[in-house]
Order: C-alpha cells, then structure tokens, then sequence
C-alpha cells in the first residue's frame, strides 16, 4: 500500500496488488471517503449539506414501486435467464425508439447488473488483455479502474475547456493506436454534453479506423435547456451503448442497466453472464419494465434538478467559484478551485468541518490535476443546494477580508 495522505480523517489509500499471478494499482473512488465522513458528521448530530455523491434524493418511482410489492406477494423471484425476463429487452427497444427514433433489434440488447456489470462484460467481451482503451480525463474514474483490472491499458485523453471537456476525432488521433474509447455524454463530472454532430463524427472515426466505440449514456434524460443529445446507436451498428436505470429513473440500489451490443458480441457477452453474474436482480427487472412508464413523475424530478443547477450556478460565484464547466446534463457543476486552496481535498475537508457542506475533491476525476477542482452534485433537495450555497458564500467572505 502507497501513496496515503490524510483527509476526512481517513486514510486516502492507493492499493497496489502485486502476487506471482496478479499486478495491478488500483485507486479508491474517493467520493465514498467524503460520503463516510460526512455520515460520521450526520451522526454526531451536526448538519450536512450533501453534494457530494451523484444519487437522487428520491426513491423509485411509484409505479415500480407498486409492482415490487405485487411481485413480493405473489412471485419466488427466482433465476432468470443471463439477458432477463423475457418482457425487458423488447420494452427497452421500445424506449430506445420513442427517445430516439431508431429501430434496435431486442436480441442485441443485454440486461446488466447496473451500469457497472454491463461495463465489465463489454469490456471483457470487446478486447483482450493489454488492449489500449481512451478514456477522458477528467472523467468517471472507474473506467480506467476497470480496464487497470482486467489487464488492460487505459489511455488518458486530457480533456478542458476548449474541447468543452469531451474528447475529439483530434484528439484521437493524436492518442496512438487504440482499440476502443470510452465516451460518456452527458459526462460525469463535468455535465458536458456532445452535440450529435461531435457524436457522429467520433463514432464514424473509430468504424474507419477499427475502433471499438463505447458510449455511456448513463445520464441521458438529464439535460437542460435546448441541449440536443443522441445515441450512438443511431450512427453505427458497431458500437456498445450501456444505459442503467439509477440515474434518470431513479433507482440506483435495484442495479438494473442494459447494454446495446454488437451482434457479433451478443454470444460472448451472454456467456460471460451466465457465468460471472448468473442474472441481474430479479425483483429490479420487474420494476424497470414498470419505471418505463412513469415518465411524469420522472419528468418532475429532472425539474427539481433544473432547479438545483440554476441555484448552484447562481449562488457559486458568489462564493469565489466563478470558473465553472459548462453544466448542460447530468447533475453536477465542475469547479476550478485551486484559487481558494493548493489542494481541493483538503478543501472539501475544511468545507465539511466548518460549513457541513459535503462535495467531491476532483482527484477522483483527474489523477494529476484534480487537486485543482472540486464537483458538486445537485441531485438533493433545492433546501439543500440554498443551504450550501449561503455557507460557502459566508465562507468566501471570511476568507477574505481575513
């Protein structure tokens, strides 16, 4: 173990694994060390204002929610296949093309154990060991985790505010040779999102230069304004597309997500299923095919969210936050802080102990340069973005006239 430094009065850890069959370096999301503290602060009996972790304040929706109680009374949830109950994939294919107006076949469409099981099985379904894989950075850390762990290469493309932080065909170019590339838009953290045209050209890129194209959609239906988003899988047939229902529809513990594959992938990826993970959650299965339908009420959150951005994105500058990315989806506003503080862990650390307000150090995000930025998440309550804000701005004004 190397590389400890002290924070939230833990032990920020990066674990270095290395047996004569094993070596790999893996670092924590540290996100969950900001989470811990400030439920140890909660406990105490003081206040927290939480913006610090990317999950709604809500619970499933209501129709879901119903159904789960139906099935508990009245089904052994058992086993189901690998892929899922046989109602999924056809009612994702229908979401897919009302959404997006693109016809997909329900056979090249996965039930995954959330997000994160679909990516581990593309991944492993895609490449082989020691393959080179883009992935942008600042960016969601587990990708690069993943790859580290399954013996592959991942390939950081230094991303800012001129690329908007998203990746481009130029910059994949310039990374060497690649066997895939990882895109998330909307991205996590810094909310930016591709236009379909970035889009296009990026995924046209990687079929002409056999690239495997990866694309996160994770956040999509969390978008504000005008922001105009697709889906890779209306520019190639050759991309992998991995959707979860935690984010939009509001239920991250139930671990349910899907993939659109390949056809030439869909064999290796259900065996891979069959035996790494048996079957996604069977009581989560039945809730989503219903959460489908609760647009309304899914559609009233994504309003409190707007919400929340406009208080983030007004009430930051007024403490000292005035370098923001662009905060178009997702839920998160991406700071530069490096004015205020050499090192933004130590930063959030101070902000919890003295404020109560909780938000996500960027080295998570970038390795190298996070110590710059700070994420915050605006998916609580509008009581909570209030709160935040007029600590931090108190804070700010201490700070100096100090």
């Amino acid at each position: 173990m190397a590389g400890i430094c002290s924070g939230f009065g833990h032990l920020w850890t990066h674990i270095s694994c290395t047996t004569p069959h094993v070596t790999f370096d893996i670092d924590p999301f540290y996100v969950m060390e900001v989470v811990a503290a400030a439920q140890e602060r909660e406990q105490s009996g003081e206040a927290v204002f939480h913006l610090e972790v990317g999950q709604p304040s809500t619970g499933a929706p209501q129709g879901a929610l119903d159904v789960a109680h139906e099935m508990l009374d009245s089904d052994t949830l058992g086993y189901t296949t690998s892929r899922g109950i046989p109602s999924f994939a056809p009612a994702i294919a229908g979401h897919i093309a009302s959404q997006y107006d693109v016809e997909v076949d329900p056979a090249r469409i996965a039930i995954t154990q959330g997000a994160s099981g679909g990516f581990v099985l593309s991944l492993l379904a895609a490449f082989e060991p020691g393959a080179r894989v883009a992935v942008s950075t600042p960016g969601y850390p587990c990708y690069r985790n993943m790859l580290t762990a399954l013996h592959m290469e991942p390939v950081a493309i230094d991303v800012d505010a001129s690329t908007r932080y998203q990746p481009t065909v130029e910059l994949l170019e310039a990374a060497g040779p690649l066997d895939g590339v990882i895109v998330a838009s909307p991205s996590n953290p810094t909310g930016t999102v591709l236009h379909p045209d970035e889009l296009r050209a990026m995924v046209e890129w990687c079929d002409a230069n056999d690239v495997r194209f990866i694309s996160d959609e994770i956040y999509h239906g969390l978008t504000y304004g005008d922001i105009e988003t697709a889906t890779a899988t209306q520019f190639s047939d050759n991309a992998i597309v991995i959707n979860s229902f935690s984010k939009y529809f509001s239920m991250t513990g139930w671990r349910v997500g899907w993939a659109v594959l390949p056809e030439e992938l869909t064999g290796i990826f259900d065996r891979l299923a069959q035996n790494l993970v048996i079957c996604p959650p069977a009581l989560g299965q039945h809730m989503a095919v219903a959460a489908l339908d609760c647009r309304d009420e899914l559609e009233g959150h994504l309003a409190r969210y707007a919400a929340n951005r406009q208080i983030l994105l007004d009430g930051l500058p007024t403490a000292g936050l005035t370098d923001l990315a662009p905060s178009d989806g997702a839920f998160y506003v991406w700071a530069r802080t490096d004015h205020l503080a050499a090192d933004s862990k130590l930063l959030a650390a101070q902000w919890l102990d003295q404020l109560g307000v909780a938000a996500t150090p960027g080295v998570d995000f970038h390795p190298t340069d996070g110590h710059r930025f700070m994420r915050f998440s605006f998916c609580g309550t509008p009581e909570t973005m209030k709160g935040a804000v007029d600590a931090l701005h108190k804070w700010f004004l201490r700070s100096v006239s100090g």
